[in-house]
């Protein structure tokens, strides 16, 4: 991981900020000598104590994201959001000449942030740095994501808790299908820096929701969404993006794994359902990109 990501991460025991890694050092050390393993993949576990109470994403759920998302399907989601994003910091503050800093707050395996970092270091202007931070509670995901992104501070951390980044460091704060804590994403986001929430729509993969025992998707989503943001952000701009698909039953057995529902389905007998399927099934896969903007008071 680059040295200029770990510079804005606090440590969770003391809050003081962490020490530069040197080539072949193994673990993570604050100024307070607080110290936390490097693991062989290149992911850090900064939880401590309990740890957290939320189940992290199985070795086959992340196995069946890669999978899905390998294959291209959501590929037109990451184009649409490295095209956020990089509106986002080319509006960046005047006179801010520190590298940005994308803070992916659920990053799992890493696919979209790579796909946004490869955008925008291709675009800029002598393949100009950003700096990256990649959260996640399962470190089966994270063991992908520290391969598919090297040099981002890859962390296991639980998005209910204070996150472990200094206040008002990050230009952008991703959200793709992960929790939202409002009040600690408006704290590291820099004044003109800006949240980025992508939600399923509803519709989204309903013509395989059912068959599959994936969760629903509520109506009132996009209004729940901004009043859980409310106090500490205001909604900018909505884009809706729409993919329409044709799965294999293959890939409807692993769309249906990496969600949510994947902590709950019986894998064999999802297999059956599947089976049942013609060999391809089209679908639309429906999606809400969020931008909001902070309050600042």
């Amino acid at each position: 991981m680059e040295n200029s990501a770990v510079d804005v991460l606090i440590c969770p025991v003391c809050g003081l900020e962490f020490m530069d890694t040197l080539p072949g050092e193994n673990a993570l050390k604050c100024i307070d000598g607080h110290s936390f393993d490097i693991a062989r993949q290149g992911y850090v576990n900064l939880l401590t104590g309990h740890g957290t109470k939320f189940a992290q994403d199985t070795a086959t759920m992340v196995a069946a994201r890669d999978d899905f998302l390998d294959a291209g399907h959501y590929g037109a989601l990451a184009e649409a959001l490295a095209e956020v994003v990089g509106t986002v910091l080319a509006a960046g503050a005047p006179g801010d000449h520190s590298r940005p800093l994308i803070l992916d707050a659920g990053t799992g395996t890493g696919y979209y942030l790579n796909r946004i970092l490869a955008t925008l270091v291709d675009d800029s202007p002598g393949g100009s740095t950003i700096d990256s931070v990649g959260l996640d509670i399962s470190k089966f995901a994270l063991r992908r994501a520290s391969r598919r992104n090297p040099d981002t501070a890859n962390l296991v951390w639980d998005l209910w808790q204070p996150l472990p980044v200094e206040a008002a460091r990050a230009d952008v704060v991703l959200v793709i299908f992960a929790p939202r804590n409002a009040a600690e994403f408006a704290r590291v986001l820099k004044p003109r820096g800006r949240l980025v929430v992508v939600t399923p729509r509803p519709g989204h993969l309903a013509q395989i929701a059912q068959t599959t025992g994936m969760l629903g998707i509520q109506e009132e989503k996009e209004a729940g969404l901004v009043a859980g943001m409310a106090g500490h952000f205001q909604l900018q701009e909505s884009r809706d993006v729409t993919i329409t698909l044709n799965l294999s039953r293959g890939d409807v057995r692993n769309v249906a794994l990496m969600g949510p529902a994947g902590h709950h389905l019986d894998p064999q007998e999802l297999a059956e359902k599947v089976g049942e399927l013609p060999p391809t099934t089209p679908a639309s896969a429906e999606f809400l990109i969020s931008i909001f903007a902070p309050i600042i008071s």
